[in-house]
């Protein structure tokens, strides 16, 4: 019965915080599987830029845009010139490729 208690203030607590507008993305961390993990993971140059273009944005969940900034900042130390230009795309290019599911900081490409 606690048990049960306990997953249902949880699902409350989510509901709760989903009307205040925060992301469902974000929210879920308020419920019992959002626990830390650990991972391990081999990029190439190519497949870094990638992963910078797509998670160094601001409508990437704010987990992984965290990790992202993290990860972008400790290559850059290593191998600043090839990490330069990397992270969001619309930082380089001066608007926002997303164009109008933009998150605002830069206009969509017309």
């Amino acid at each position: 019965l606690l048990y049960i208690k306990g997953f249902n203030t949880c699902k409350q607590c989510y509901t709760d915080l989903v009307k205040l507008g925060i992301d469902q993305e974000d929210a879920r961390y308020i419920l019992p599987n959002g626990i830390q993990t650990k991972m391990v993971l081999t990029m190439n140059v190519r497949s870094l830029y990638n992963f910078f273009n797509l998670r160094c944005c601001e409508r990437a969940q704010t987990e992984i845009r965290q990790l992202a900034y993290l990860m972008l900042n400790e290559v850059k130390k290593v191998a600043p010139n090839l990490f330069e230009n990397a992270g969001a795309p619309c930082k380089k290019l001066g608007y926002c490729p997303e164009g109008s599911y933009g998150c605002g900081k830069y206009p969509p490409l017309k």
